[in-house]
């Protein structure tokens, strides 16, 4: 019997990780294809308004930054336990003769659906968009009150 040197890690000796690395990134790059398709092939990413949400005795105040929108572009829709939220930032057509035109601004639809942490009156919300934030003051639905049910026996 011929004794053998043990070496757990020679099969990674010669292990060259950057092709899976490119099989990796052409799988991400995919994927994100299927969900932000562009015109021209390129990956462009929407944007998601960032929100903030702050809870009171009497209510529930959420505000969404949503700059470079007008009012009537903005569409909410209220259900008892959540906000829907969606709009389309149009992009302003410009040409330049010369030189290059860069713009790190995202245009294109958002559509954001904000789980409310209780139940709210969806028929008394009060809305306000002004300087790009959209304030919505949900007030909360009353608390259904606990009756003592008396439960006989036989």
């Amino acid at each position: 019997m011929a004794i053998t040197r043990w070496e757990p890690l020679r099969r990674w000796q010669n292990l060259d990780p950057f092709p899976e690395i490119d099989t990796l990134q052409r799988q991400i790059n995919r994927l994100w294809d299927r969900f932000i398709p562009s015109d021209s092939g390129e990956i462009q990413l929407g944007f998601i308004p960032p929100a903030e949400i702050e809870e009171t005795e009497d209510a529930i105040h959420l505000r969404l930054e949503v700059p470079g929108l007008e009012a009537k572009d903005i569409d909410i829709q209220v259900s008892p336990d959540s906000v829907s939220i969606s709009g389309e930032r149009k992009s302003e057509t410009r040409v330049e003769k010369q030189g290059v035109t860069r713009s790190e601004f995202a245009y294109g639809q958002f559509h954001r659906v904000i789980p409310l942490p209780q139940t709210v009156e969806n028929d008394k919300v009060e809305a306000k968009y002004d300087h790009g934030i959209l304030r919505l003051t949900l007030p909360k639905a009353e608390a259904e009150k606990y009756k003592p049910v008396k439960v006989n026996l036989g």
